[in-house]
């Protein structure tokens, strides 16, 4: 997280930080987990009302920042999240939101002020990407078809799919890629939930069965859509690297205070010197994880040449020592740690999804390795 907040900023993050304690504690967490939709029904409008879905928007459309940057004030939002573990649509949404708001129509227009009220949510279908690149997709198909487009193809893992309103699906059109907005219940539209290392967020396989809409539908021009995509994809590292920090940050909180109430043979667990070196490993790893996902946002903020080597280099160290963390709190913690009844588990299970969506720290590190590899070419 930020190491300076302005006022308005830290008033922002502590309004939502409250909000989240008193709607979705860990004994919440814990009876919502065989909930279909993970999260009350008032939850997700009430926290719409605190700003989490407008900040990647435009203030003509509704939208609007606390410190002139969106994405670095949904940092603070994806933080808190991970730091709690809740639940919510909160990177799809607003990945969607920012996508929608690049292509201004009337009929996504109308669609944007649903999200931004929090009435409706919606769901990027965008498959996982390959180790080469952040924006390949298997074959789901965008075919033109005079005054419609249509959509053929499934999309798996989807976050937030089966409660979504709206699904936002990436798709090929000959050689380029295309978005469509779907309606979640359109005709030939099926979402079947899949089961997920993280309790509090839902994922689906959703299948498009030449799924038939007006041209109004498309999201951009067909075929054009490959930036767009890949923006949407560093937007959603941003979030999803933020997001595991705070989870991070919780575990270490959490196993700091058990390692000084542990005792063992009359010495509190945190004296012993090996346990201290863990400490401080993990100290650093923690402290540059937050340095390495503040960079990616700044950097994707900015729209800087080197956002895309800047989020490979986050989300693959966030990703690899984000693991290394939370097994290390876990062995610290004994047997308890791995029990179901601890609450550990809810942040490694969040920290756990997030290093495998949108590339695996191995992925990012071969994307570095391309990248160094055209830039040694170029000179």
């Amino acid at each position: 997280m930020l190491l300076e907040l302005t006022d308005d900023q830290e008033f922002f993050r502590d309004t939502t930080d409250r909000f989240l304690s008193a709607k979705v504690p860990v004994a919440e967490l814990r009876r919502l987990r065989d909930d279909p939709v993970g999260y009350p029904s008032d939850y997700w409008r009430k926290g719409a009302e605190l700003g989490w879905t407008s900040l990647l928007v435009d203030e003509e459309r509704g939208g609007g920042s606390i410190s002139g940057s969106g994405l670095a004030d949904l940092t603070l939002v994806a933080h808190e999240f991970g730091k709690h573990a809740a639940p919510g649509p909160l990177l799809p949404n607003n990945v969607v939101a920012a996508l929608l708001n690049a292509h201004g129509s009337v009929e996504h227009d109308a669609v944007l002020e649903e999200l931004l009220a929090g009435s409706a949510t919606a769901a990027w279908a965008l498959a996982r990407p390959n180790p080469k690149s952040l924006v390949a997709v298997p074959a789901t198909s965008v075919t033109i078809d005079g005054d419609h487009v249509v959509v053929h193809g499934t999309k798996r893992p989807v976050e937030a799919a089966a409660a979504a309103d709206h699904l936002l699906v990436v798709g090929r059109t000959g050689e380029g890629l295309s978005q469509v907005l779907v309606p979640r219940t359109a005709d030939g539209v099926t979402v079947k939930v899949l089961q997920s290392v993280d309790l509090t967020r839902r994922y689906a396989a959703v299948d498009f069965d030449s799924v038939r809409l007006p041209l109004s539908a498309l999201v951009g021009e067909p075929g054009q859509a490959h930036a767009d995509v890949t923006r949407g994809c560093e937007l959603a590292i941003v979030i999803s690297c933020a997001e595991s920090v705070g989870a991070m940050q919780s575990a270490f909180d959490m196993t700091l205070e058990w390692a000084f109430d542990r005792y063992s043979f009359g010495r509190a667990l945190a004296s012993y010197q090996e346990i201290k070196h863990r400490f401080a490993d993990m100290k650093m790893w923690l402290e540059a994880s937050h340095s390495a996902a503040d960079a990616a946002a700044s950097a994707v903020a900015a729209n800087t040449p080197n956002s895309a080597e800047v989020v490979s280099a986050a989300k693959a160290y966030i990703g690899h020592y984000g693991e290394e963390l939370m097994q290390d709190c876990v062995q610290i913690h004994g047997g308890i740690g791995v029990t179901f009844e601890h609450d550990l588990h809810l942040y490694s299970r969040r920290a756990s999804a997030n290093r495998s969506t949108f590339g695996t720290p191995a992925d990012h590190r071969q994307r570095l390795a391309d990248i160094a590899l055209r830039q040694e070419a170029t000179v």
